[in-house]
């Protein structure tokens, strides 16, 4: 077993910290407070290949492997993890295209997305349809040389400002086996979008309803075959649960040295607080958990990588640790601010709320023990 990283991964792992800590640090609590999404900054990332990391080279992409993008993203994420999440998520729907596209889709829209000329969301999740996604309703009718798409999806990050949709879509009978994968591409007409929402974190993205009312698509815009989409949007999913467990380490490693630093200032009773055996005791078992956290991770991450037989399980075994733990890592740090942890002066209490949202989206920490419990049960 090798716990080491390469020369060529130390080197992107420094590039992504050098950038989060010179470009992303100065300006997250703006664009927190203003719910500012930083174009600049994301095309910046993209300079350095952040926006097609796994997406390959001949389009742009850097063809990197998903252990190399945990680094990223955990580096990136310790800066601001709302807006790392949404690379996260551009690199998934890019990632998808450049899969499971034909030739002609990767070359028509993968060297704008890697370059972030353009952006991109994927669009699963409806109103009725968020744990249970194959059941999602979202129909598309083929008529000749289109589909003709009807229907809605819900808490699309990049709603309304991205320029390219990675949509599942029903195309034939119910369940798994009727859903397919359609690129529907910003200003076509019958496209339009909910209101923006107001949530609890994550402001630096923007997230609406992505609608359909008869939406005219090209044929040629399907990526795979009819009846695929579900596939291709679980295998998409693998990835993105690594990426936004790294996220939450990212955030969590950040607060929890935020909160060494701050009990090593702060004085009661005499002494600093971290004098205090209890102290000492609450910072041990936030870096053990978040250490024992990563290398799950990494290990979930290489096993993709290697495709094995194991990957999905261990991805979901690993976005329900990190996700858990990185959450109550940050709330425990906030906990050693005390007061001062929870106003807006110190920036645990935005940490906190990019981290809530964690443990529900890419499916779910429940749909994780589900996902778990199948596999050791096989039932």
């Amino acid at each position: 077993m090798q716990f080491g990283l390469s020369e060529d991964q130390e080197a992107f792992q420094n590039a992504a910290r050098d950038f989060a800590l010179g470009e992303m640090a100065p300006h997250a609590a703006h664009w927190d407070e203003e719910e500012i999404f930083p174009v600049e900054c994301l095309r910046k990332a993209a300079e350095l290949g952040f926006a097609g990391i796994y997406v390959k080279d001949d389009v742009g992409g850097s063809a990197l492997g998903r252990l190399d993008a945990a680094l990223i993203f955990e580096e990136l994420a310790a800066a601001c993890p709302s807006t790392a999440a949404y690379i996260s998520i551009h690199n998934m729907a890019a990632w998808m295209i450049d899969s499971f596209g034909n030739d002609d889709q990767r070359r028509r829209w993968l060297p704008d997305l890697t370059s972030m000329a353009k952006f991109a969301s994927y669009c699963l999740t409806e109103p009725g349809a968020g744990s249970d996604a194959a059941s999602l309703r979202t129909r598309a009718e083929r008529d000749g040389d289109h589909y003709v798409l009807n229907g809605s999806k819900a808490f699309i990050s990049g709603g309304g400002s991205s320029d390219v949709y990675v949509v599942m879509v029903r195309t034939g009978g119910p369940g798994p086996k009727g859903i397919s994968c359609l690129v529907v591409e910003k200003g076509t007409p019958g496209l339009s979008f909910g209101k923006q929402e107001k949530k609890l974190g994550w402001k630096s993205q923007p997230t609406s309803a992505v609608i359909f009312e008869d939406c005219r698509v090209p044929v040629a815009n399907r990526i795979g075959a009819e009846g695929e989409g579900f596939k291709i949007a679980m295998k998409g999913l693998d990835g993105g649960r690594l990426n936004i467990g790294a996220c939450s380490l990212g955030g969590a490693r950040e607060c929890l040295k935020l909160a060494t630093d701050y009990t090593g200032q702060r004085q009661q009773f005499g002494q600093t607080i971290q004098s205090f055996q209890n102290t000492q005791f609450q910072l041990a078992d936030m870096a053990t958990e978040l250490e024992a956290a990563r290398l799950l991770l990494h290990r979930a991450a290489s096993a993709l990588d290697a495709k094995e037989q194991a990957a999905t399980t261990l991805c979901a075994m690993a976005k329900r640790l990190a996700t858990d733990t990185g959450f109550s890592v940050v709330d425990r740090a906030l906990q050693l601010f005390g007061g001062y942890g929870y106003i807006k002066e110190y920036p645990i209490e935005r940490y906190l709320r990019d981290l809530r949202v964690h443990r529900i989206l890419e499916g779910s920490n429940e749909i994780m023990r589900v996902i778990i419990g199948r596999s050791l049960t096989q039932v």
